[in-house]
Order: structure tokens, then sequence, then C-alpha cells
């Protein structure tokens, strides 16, 4: 088995990303499957054709994306991707969309097909805070989800594909609001490689 893991560059003039910083330390195989790491830039379209070129490329069995969720307070493994470009914010190219579909012809939603269930449990029983979330948002995080399962729906049918979102690092939130949550890297790192390792037993 294959699984494709990936994090997004720094947006949103944070000068990291804990997603990407996280899917670097994982391990390069678990039992039953090999593991490999790409970075996706926080672009419009761009993040989804390079997304594409992955995939097209290694081919993998599980497409496993993450992406930071400032103001977050757990892991959120996320359910559903919607047909929607929508932020606050431009890309990191300055492209600001609000109301457009990712797809014209595409359908409302997708939800992911991740054995969420036992990944869920499996970071539970590991002491991480841990949530499942029926929102994606519309920025970029949820662009890739949403374009992932399109492609497993009509291109690559058996491929297993979702995202998980991850809380601010510690060092984030320094000049943030009192209270704004965060998670050292570590525990990051290792949710993520507790879900990695569920999904090569449960996919």
């Amino acid at each position: 088995m294959k699984i494709l893991v990936t994090g997004f560059d720094p947006f949103g003039g944070e000068t990291v990303n804990p997603s990407w910083m996280a899917v670097e330390k994982l391990t390069d195989t678990v039992p039953g499957a090999e593991i490999i790491k790409r970075s996706l830039p926080v672009v419009w379209f761009k993040a989804l054709d390079i997304l594409g070129g992955y995939i097209e490329e290694i081919r993998p069995d599980v497409v496993v994306m993450c992406g930071q969720a400032g103001g977050a307070d757990s892991m959120r493994i996320e359910r559903v991707g919607i047909n929607l470009c929508e932020a606050k914010i431009a890309d990191n190219e300055g492209l600001h969309l609000v109301g457009d579909p990712i797809l014209k012809d595409g359908p409302n939603a997708y939800f992911s097909n991740f054995p969420y269930r036992a990944m869920f449990a499996a970071v539970e029983e590991a002491g991480i805070a841990v949530k499942h979330s029926f929102s994606a948002g519309a920025y970029l995080c949820n662009h890739v989800l949403y374009g992932a399962l399109h492609l497993a729906e009509t291109k690559y049918p058996g491929m297993k594909a979702g995202f998980i979102h991850v809380p601010y690092l510690p060092e984030q939130t320094e000049a943030k609001p009192e209270g704004t949550p965060s998670m050292p890297l570590e525990t990051i790192a290792k949710a993520i490689q507790i879900m990695v390792e569920t999904i090569a037993k449960e996919a």
C-alpha cells in the first residue's frame, strides 16, 4: 500500500505551518504501507493541480491531507468537502475568492471515505485531543479535500482520501490573544502517525 501524506506551506502571515512540519516527522513506512510525503502551496487551484500531479505520479491507495486550523483546540478529522472557494484572506499569490465553485459542474459536496471512526479511537486512546469535524471551511484545506475526493470518484476508483486539521504550535500563539489554543509539534506528529498507521490497517 502507498499512502500519500501532504501538508501546506505557511500562510496568512505565519512563518511556519505545523501541518507540513508534522508530516515531515512521519516515518517513511508503517506496517503494511509506504509513506510518501509532499508539500502543497496555499494557492487556489495550483494546489489542486500539484496534488493531482502527485497522485498521477505516485498512484497512492490513500491520500492523507493535513492543514492548519488556527484556533482549534484538538486534532480534527474532517468528514466533508464542499464545492466552494471562500475566505476572508487571499491566497499566497494574492488571489481572493468569495463564492466561487471549485468545479462548476461538480456536486455540492463529497464525504471523506477515511476509516475515520478507527482513526478517532486510536488517537483518543493515545490521550491526544481529537474531534470529528463536519466543516473543513472553504479555504485551501477544503479546496484540496474536495478536489482529492472528486479525483477518487471520477478518476481513481478505490482511492481513499480525507483531511486532518491541526492546531497552532505554542510559538505561533505568542502574539495572539491570551488563551489561543495550541498543541506541541511532537503531539501533532504523533497523532498523524497514529492515524496513518490506523489507515494502513483499516483501509
